[in-house]
């Protein structure tokens, strides 16, 4: 028998019993596929847990099956609660690092393909997007670039396709550019309309934005370049392999995967990929 445990969600002095939430998780997230179609039924559940208990404490909630009510029938919760399980969003250049990383080895990875296509798959917001457009535009790929940026929610979907800046932090940003590994000057990717500013229309051009689930889809497109932000451990073991042989066959032999962590030795696909030296959780495609 189990033994109940303290909830971060519960007033002083409550318990749970781990069963009884595990059960009440599993209803939720099956509520969520079936009300909205966003499946992360096979997603990693501690990481699932901690993003459910983050939205019960920002509500006030007790238990999972409090807020799967609220879920079904209060307008705007269940958008709250895709929401927090979705990949978090990034800002322009807020990974200068990254940013580099992708500067680097998407550059010279693209350069050879007569019309390259990049996945950005579960994109990590308009932030993200922006970013590898103006640095595949200064690496001299743009132009002849397709980027495919999906999501699975359409909500969130909408909201990076009418997505903008205050124009106000456009200065700020400058030093996270440079530091990405840019030249010129971040202001100048952008046009500024009532202070607000959004990427130059050659650039957003380049973007394709499209609904689509790593859990559920086939795969539609063969790319020389996919980026995935989300950590393959966010994902359970069967959902996991499910990702990186989609991943597999959606990527051209000797187009290259960057990911959120590193393959294991376990992993079904393995072989396939030669690590692109000194660039972790970059692949190239060998097989």
């Amino acid at each position: 028998m189990s033994t109940p445990v303290s909830s971060a969600a519960c007033g002083a002095g409550s318990t749970i019993d781990p069963a009884l939430e595990a059960l009440e998780i599993a209803l939720l997230l099956e509520a969520l596929h079936a009300r909205h179609g966003d499946d992360f039924r096979d997603h990693d559940r501690a990481l699932v847990r901690r993003r459910l208990l983050g939205v019960m404490a920002e509500r006030g909630l007790v238990t999972v099956s409090g807020l799967q009510e609220r879920v079904l029938h209060e307008p705007g919760a269940a958008a709250a609660v895709l929401r927090a399980l979705a990949v978090q969003h990034s800002a322009l250049f807020d990974d200068p690092p990254r940013a580099r990383e992708a500067r680097e080895v998407l550059g010279k990875s693209l350069c050879s393909a007569p019309v390259p296509k990049v996945w950005l798959a579960e994109c990590a917001g308009a932030g993200q997007a922006w970013t590898l457009a103006i640095l595949l535009c200064e690496e001299g790929v743009l132009a002849r670039t397709e980027i495919f940026a999906t999501v699975a929610n359409e909500e969130l979907l909408a909201e990076m396709r009418a997505a903008s800046l205050d124009a106000a932090t456009l200065p700020a940003l400058q030093q996270q550019y440079r530091h990405g590994g840019g030249a010129g000057q971040v202001a100048d990717y952008f046009e500024v309309r009532d202070g607000r500013a959004v990427l130059l229309p050659h650039l957003r051009a380049r973007i394709t934005w499209a609904s689509y689930s790593l859990a559920t889809d086939a795969s539609c497109n063969e790319f020389q370049a996919i980026v995935c932000c989300r950590d393959p451990r966010d994902f359970g073991p069967a959902l996991r392999q499910r990702v990186l042989r989609l991943f597999h066959d959606s990527l051209a032999r000797f187009g290259v995967l960057g990911i959120g962590g590193e393959l294991r030795a376990g992993d079904a696909i393995t072989a396939a990929y030669q690590p692109v030296r000194g660039y972790p959780a970059w692949y190239k495609r060998v097989a």
